[in-house]
């Protein structure tokens, strides 16, 4: 049957991570201009989406459900919508070839908001260019700071540190600052007293984690992933993230009102058996774009202003929306593009080649810290920062473990992975693999970190204090591996100075000690 649309329309691609609400007085961005007689939206669920990283079930439901019920919302407020579900289609980039073929004669341009993928981009234009239809790359107003915006605040920089731009941010913005244009409290962060470990018996009574029942929609979705993606790592049981705005916006109050007062000061704080402790459980939400991050921001800076939460715990909340979240965005976007494809996706700055450890996907070593983050992860599809930089993404610096490799293992494990958010965070910031354009230096440290800032190495076989022996802990053995084998790289790096010191003080007999069971401890990482 013949289209009965008028010819010179815009298809208006809406990707998994770019459900804004959608109001009539508050339209999706990408609706604004929408022409119903003209135009059409259209949306696809694609295998490849799901499977170019083995990805967790828990993250692929979360997409599909939230774009189902963004799909409803659409339909109800009379959007025309062709929405293409699992299945029928391997890639996007397929999918839109297949529409562009049966209704290019309707169809003038393309248009999306900019993904957050260069990969998904590569696909649409490549799929445009074959059907001689242009694409229209819009920006997205989710984010505070623009790619143009931030390119202008890198310039020429040799170096970028986030600490510069969220203070850049902070004014530009007006947030946590007083009439008189100075921070709140006279000072930028309040790091030195947001690193606060749990005392001996933990961090006492927590409040419920948020839970969202599976509506029949959600459901569907999750009876759909466990037959389509049975062999994928992880589970449904518990299933409970939100996936509608309003679900999302629940979740922000919870955690203004019940964990944000604790949040600042334990933020780094890791105890075992409690995956959420005080963090927001918010990143998901946000990445889906179901959540926009002036009203978090809005939300923390009211708490605080109103004597509701310190200032120490509403900063520090902010500098990771903000500051780090926005941060990383602009590194993706710059980075990706300066360096070109696949130059920024196998960023290698260390030389770092060896395999992950089969155990990055059962969580069954004897090292406690990381069987008990793996084990998490692969349970919820979710693991709170500190656990990610200094457990899993510590082990894997020291251990000189592959930047891709790592970096598709967050892309599949955690359900808030997108490519913007997780590649700068594990190639640049983890794996320093971008070298010292985003991080000064790497985020190295040994089992003494893990052992001040949680209770895993309690129940552990290893000991921290221990850098070789049978009961050497992983974390010591390799951290002074590390800065050995690297030191033609790293040793003139003012802010490991210290650590290369410590490293000079030993006798060559201890070094050649430290060395070999470095060594020993490489060789058999799947044993650990």
């Amino acid at each position: 049957m013949a289209d009965p649309r008028p010819a010179g329309g815009t298809l208006r691609l809406i990707l998994g991570d770019q459900l804004h609400p959608h109001a009539p007085h508050r339209p999706h961005p990408l609706l604004a201009d929408l022409d119903p007689a003209r135009d059409r939206v259209w949306m696809a669920e694609a295998d490849e989406e799901a499977r170019h990283v083995w990805s967790h079930k828990a993250r692929i439901a979360l997409f599909l459900a939230a774009m189902r019920h963004f799909a409803a919302t659409l339909r109800e407020a009379g959007v025309p919508l062709d929405y293409h579900r699992l299945g029928r289609y391997p890639t996007l980039g397929a999918a839109l070839a297949d529409t562009l073929a049966r209704q290019g004669g309707c169809i003038a341009r393309v248009a999306v908001l900019e993904p957050g993928d260069r990969r998904v981009l590569s696909a649409l234009a490549a799929a445009c260019r074959q059907a001689g239809v242009a694409l229209e790359v819009r920006p997205d107003p989710h984010f505070f700071c623009t790619g143009d915006d931030f390119s202008a605040w890198a310039g020429d920089k040799p170096q970028l540190r986030m600490e510069f731009f969220y203070r850049w941010m902070r004014r530009r913005h007006g947030v946590l600052m007083t009439a008189g244009g100075t921070p709140a409290g006279e000072r930028w962060n309040f790091d030195g007293d947001n690193r606060e470990a749990f005392p001996p018996e933990g961090p006492g009574p927590l409040p419920p984690v948020p839970r969202f029942a599976p509506d029949g929609t959600t459901r569907e979705v999750l009876d759909e992933v466990a037959a389509a993606f049975a062999d994928h790592p992880g589970d449904l049981e518990g299933f409970a993230w939100p996936v509608t705005p309003a679900q999302a916006r629940a979740l922000l109050e919870r955690f203004i009102a019940d964990r944000l007062p604790h949040f600042g000061r334990y933020q780094d704080a890791m105890w075992q058996g409690e995956p959420v402790l005080w963090h927001s459980l918010l990143a998901a939400a946000l990445n889906l774009k179901l959540l926009d991050p002036r009203e978090v921001v809005a939300a923390a800076e009211t708490a605080w202003r109103e004597g509701r939460v310190p200032l120490t715990a509403a900063e520090g909340f902010i500098r990771q929306i903000l500051g780090w979240r926005e941060f990383v965005r602009g590194m993706y976007m710059r980075e990706s593009h300066r360096r070109g494809d696949p130059g920024f996706a196998h960023s290698n700055h260390l030389g770092a080649e060896r395999p992950l450890p089969a155990w990055f996907w059962t969580g069954q070593t004897q090292a406690n810290c990381l069987a008990q983050t793996i084990r998490q992860t692969l349970e919820l599809g979710y693991a709170h920062h500190i656990q990610r930089l200094m457990v899993t993404g510590n082990f894997a610096l020291l251990a000189g473990l592959s930047p891709r490799a790592v970096a598709d293992w967050y892309l599949a494990a955690y359900v808030d992975a997108v490519a913007w958010v997780e590649e700068p965070n594990t190639l640049g910031m983890a794996l320093f693999a971008l070298g010292p354009v985003m991080t000064s230096k790497p985020y190295c440290a040994s089992g003494a970190y893990l052992k001040r800032m949680s209770n895993y190495c309690a129940g552990c076989r290893y000991r921290p204090d221990q850098a070789h022996g049978p009961r050497a802990c992983p974390f010591t053995a390799l951290y002074w591996h590390f800065l050995d084998r690297n030191e033609d790289r790293l040793g003139g790096n003012p802010r490991l100075a210290l650590a290369y010191r410590n490293l000079a003080r030993r006798s060559p007999e201890e070094r050649a000690a430290l060395r070999a069971a470095g060594e020993a401890m490489l060789a058999r990482l799947d044993d650990l």
